[in-house]
């Protein structure tokens, strides 16, 4: 089977020292990516850390993939224990930092300890050197990448970064790259700020010895030939049909459709959108960079998740104000999700939906933890009793767009995703959308969701851009990845079991698995999810089929 190849790259911060440990067995368990990630979380994060504490590990990493030219593979997966599910998660971003992150020679890189200063930390192919930065304390995600290109001739495609949102230990920070994308869901960039690293560079010249099939040219070229409306609008396509047929969830929840749903939608974007943008090695092309004339606001996206977080839920109905709520998750490195529905939360609690110039300064306050935005900074779980608002999470997760209320597949993934409330864990939206499921029920659809879950987790350790499944068929995975399609499958499984069997020692189970509404037959239709799946009636995961697979940690 075709997998990454590197050692691990694991860097203290608190003794600042690095090592390469060789992994060469887990690479061939685990492909690279999200599974890689998840066997050595699993394996060296005691079930009893911190997510905050400097036993917490963070880690990126790549897949194979990322060591060809072929279009959907301009990604990267990060894996930590997230501050706001308490349990393990994996989040991926686009952009062009995969091909520099292997240009070091390595398949992974952990991020261990505590700084007592804040950090800027170079990984190249010779090693790891650490750089004391205090001029960087409170700079946006931006000025990080100023610094970087200024001080080592570097741009930001060579970038990680926090913004003051992940100094200030917010919950949903994100982890940004090239400014604008983001490892966005669980709040990574939290468990960074909470070890001082404040930047991470990636570069070098090493040239992995990974030979890709052939048909990567084919998937190439299709992507740079195919005409699609993703390619014009991103997800944002999508936008009026969701809510003229399904629900865009608007209000914080309290409607299922919005009046101004065509005000912020794809033609919206598209009329501001004024270049191409894509990811590394990408011929798809389906970013969306946007300028607004007047304001002169330059930005990119939002795609339909931000168009719902900052458009729909919070009453607000022009596509600048979605911009500049998206504009400033990306400075100040948040997630837009988790950011825009607990504004939303914080709206719905005033009465003052649609008040976008209120939305964006709640927004600035939850980054700088300053009056109200210190409360909210812990995301709607923590603060909605406070707010008088329902709890609209699921592990502490905030959802996303994709009404399980409506989509009720959807919703059973949500209740039982090891990731909570996000849309990407099996993705059985895309089912409901389409026709081939119906959305209304949850039973029966337990043995499509494992299948689901199982081909999100392999697909995010290749690593395969999720937009890219109607040209990676599955026949083109197996002839790629040179295995059996069960077998890659197997791969997902096992990422799976790992995620529940870390988050079920740290006291998550059953009564976890549960929905702020009621949908029918939930309760029966989880227990066909638990048996499918091979789990205890508890939600637990039976102990003696997790093999530990990675390297302990000293």
């Amino acid at each position: 089977m075709l997998h990454a190849t590197g050692p691990l790259c694991s860097v203290d911060v608190g003794d600042r020292t690095s090592r390469r440990i060789e992994i060469d067995d887990v690479l061939r368990r685990t492909v690279g990516g999200r599974a890689l990630a998840t066997a050595l979380a699993h394996d060296r994060i005691p079930f009893d850390a911190d997510p905050f504490g400097p036993e917490n590990r963070a880690y990126l990493s790549t897949g194979p993939l990322q060591q060809s030219q072929m279009s959907f593979t301009g990604r990267m997966n990060m894996t930590g224990l997230s501050p706001l599910s308490d349990g393990l998660a994996s989040t991926n971003a686009g952009g062009y930092l995969s091909r520099n992150f292997v240009a070091t020679g390595i398949s992974a890189c952990e991020f261990v300890g505590e700084s007592d200063e804040l950090l800027a930390i170079h990984v190249t192919d010779e090693g790891v050197s650490f750089e004391e930065v205090p001029e960087l304390e409170g700079a946006t995600v931006p000025e990080c990448s100023d610094y970087v290109a200024d001080e080592h001739g570097l741009g930001p495609e060579h970038c990680i970064a926090i913004g003051p949102a992940g100094e200030n230990l917010v919950r949903f920070a994100s982890v940004m790259t090239f400014d604008s994308r983001a490892f966005g869901r669980g709040g990574l960039g939290a468990v960074l700020g909470s070890k001082n690293i404040k930047v991470v560079t990636f570069d070098g010249d090493a040239d992995p010895d990974v030979t890709v099939p052939d048909v990567q040219r084919e998937i190439h070229r299709e992507a740079a030939t195919s005409d699609d409306r993703m390619k014009r609008q991103g997800t944002t396509g999508g936008t009026e049909f969701i809510n003229d047929n399904f629900s865009l969830p608007t209000r914080y929840f309290q409607e299922y459709e919005f009046e101004d749903a065509a005000s912020i939608g794809g033609n919206a974007v598209e009329e501001k959108k004024y270049e191409k943008g894509a990811c590394s090695a990408c011929a798809y092309a389906c970013k969306l960079p946007t300028r607004d004339e007047e304001t002169g606001l330059e930005t990119e996206g939002p795609e339909f998740e931000t168009v719902y977080s900052f458009g729909s839920l919070q009453g607000v109905g022009d596509i600048v104000d979605v911009m500049k709520g998206n504009d400033l998750c990306d400075r100040l490195g948040m997630d837009t999700i988790s950011a825009g529905v607990t504004v939303a939360a914080y709206l719905a609690s005033e009465d003052e939906f649609g008040n976008a110039d209120l939305a964006h300064e709640i927004t600035e306050k939850i980054a700088y933890r300053e009056g109200i935005g210190d409360d909210l900074a812990e995301g709607v779980a923590r603060v909605h009793d406070q707010l008088g608002v329902d709890d609209y999470t699921v592990k502490g997760v905030e959802f996303a767009a994709h009404d399980g209320r409506v989509l009720h597949g959807q919703g059973l993934s949500y209740a039982v995703a090891n990731r909570g409330g996000d849309h990407m864990y099996a993705g059985m939206l895309s089912l409901e959308y389409s026709g081939q499921l119906d959305p209304e029920g949850t039973l029966g659809k337990a043995e499509q969701l494992v299948a689901r879950e199982n081909y999100a987790a392999f697909r995010d350790s290749g690593v395969v851009c999720s937009f890219g499944s109607d040209y990676v068929t599955d026949e083109r995975l197996e002839v790629l990845f040179d295995a059996d399609y069960d077998d890659l499958m197997a791969v997902g499984a096992a990422t799976v079991g790992r995620e529940r069997h870390f988050n079920n020692k740290r006291g998550i189970d059953a009564e976890d698995d549960e929905l702020p509404y009621e949908l029918p037959d939930l309760e029966e239709a989880i227990q066909e999810y638990y048996d499918a799946r091979g789990l205890n009636d508890d939600g637990t995961v039976p102990s003696e089929t997790i093999e530990t697979v990675a390297p302990t940690a000293d």
